[in-house]
């Protein structure tokens, strides 16, 4: 009795460690717990956000967009390009010897005639030079008469007469040549046509290749352009085309293909055409950027606008309103472009609705509404309801 006391009694007085270690762990435990459940408190107000189309509330409402029922429709697809203009003819007035400037006999921007003078160089050495060659040329005429005659009463040698008669022919091309070294001190238009900027004024000094004006024939123009070789088949010699040029956007000019090239660029596989365009208001000046339209054959094709398709990657899709307002997502292909509506060659048929606008928050198998995008009135995803204490 006395030992069971005893032991008792020890027990009580002396706890042992690993009962502290127990109440440690059960503190700890209790603390976790009572942060758990403040966190599910502050949380359990918010609410699933949810919109058109979403997964929580609303998630159901329909999108309200525009649609249309696409119908054959009569279209012309042409192919475009650009091209440069220039004048049918073109040149830069030039001197072809090395001489002081002595009149210029026009003004910036003069309409001239072939053959009319533009500038004449200072030419008293060669007016010096013809002087002294036309004498030489007489003297040996007269000596050629002179010898001619004796010759006929063989009192001189026939050889002697020869040389008589080369010395002359020689004097009267020395004549010529000076003569034609003076017509080069006048410097003439070559053509018919309006001159540009005048870059010369009396006295200066002028050498070969120096740029006295421009000279251009603006009566016609014409437009080189690269034709893909895929669309070689619709161009011909005499097809009418159309251009527009930058400076004119309202205003159209008629034109005709003149030229084919005869051979395709390697590289880009495209071949130049070149177009004759009359020009009689001089509205179109050499340099120009034109765009030329190439018209096509008319037929009739599926015609939607450009913001109905929507190009992801290298693929185009539409979306395809179902009977029960659901869309779909629709692969097509697109055959050409113009005016803001392109041509559907393949995913559609005749008589489907497709959705114009408001295909931004489509996604496939949701439902719309017709309205359009102003009518869109979804709701925006709900903002956390304030926690409560119980």
């Amino acid at each position: 009795m006395s030992r069971a006391t005893s032991r008792f009694h020890d027990s009580c007085s002396d706890p042992r460690p690993a009962s502290r270690g127990r109440l440690h762990r059960i503190f700890v435990l209790f603390a976790a717990g009572a942060a758990s459940l403040g966190l599910a408190a502050c949380g359990g107000g918010e609410k699933p956000a949810g919109g058109p189309g979403g997964a929580g509330q609303g998630g159901d409402r329909p999108t309200p967009v525009t649609t249309i029922r696409i119908q054959p429709e009569t279209f012309t697809d042409s192919v475009t390009a650009i091209g440069t203009v220039k004048a049918r003819e073109s040149v830069t007035v030039t001197a072809k010897v090395s001489e002081i400037v002595q009149t210029v006999h026009f003004d910036s921007g003069q309409q001239v005639r072939a053959g009319d003078p533009l500038i004449t160089l200072s030419d008293r050495q060669q007016q010096a030079s013809l002087a002294e060659a036309q004498a030489a040329a007489d003297e040996a005429e007269r000596l050629y008469r002179r010898q001619n005659e004796l010759a006929q009463q063989q009192l001189i040698a026939r050889a002697q007469l020869d040389n008589q008669r080369a010395a002359r022919d020689a004097a009267q091309a020395r004549v010529a040549q000076i003569r034609a070294q003076l017509a080069d001190r006048v410097i003439r238009a070559p053509f018919s046509g309006v001159l540009g900027l005048r870059q010369v004024s009396p006295g200066a000094l002028v050498t070969p290749g120096v740029a006295i004006a421009t000279l251009d024939d603006l009566s016609r123009v014409y437009v080189d352009f690269p034709l893909p070789e895929a669309q070689l088949s619709r161009v011909a010699v005499g097809r009418r085309i159309n251009g527009r040029a930058t400076a004119y956007p309202d205003r159209a000019f008629d034109g005709a293909v003149t030229t084919i090239d005869a051979r395709l660029d390697p590289a880009t596989r495209a071949v130049q055409v070149r177009a004759d365009f009359a020009n009689g208001e001089r509205m179109l000046r050499p340099g120009m950027l034109m765009t030329v339209e190439v018209p096509g054959v008319e037929r009739q094709a599926l015609l939607l606008p450009e913001i109905a398709v929507t190009q992801i990657g290298r693929d185009s899709f539409v979306f395809r309103a179902k009977p029960d307002d659901s869309v779909e997502q629709v692969k097509v292909t697109v055959a050409a472009r113009r005016s803001g509506k392109v041509e559907i060659a393949d995913g559609l048929a005749a008589g489907d609705r497709i959705v114009v606008e408001g295909t931004g928050k489509l996604r496939a198998g949701g439902k719309i509404s017709e309205g359009g995008p102003a009518a869109n009135g979804a709701a925006s995803p709900a903002q956390p309801a304030a926690s409560t204490k119980g």
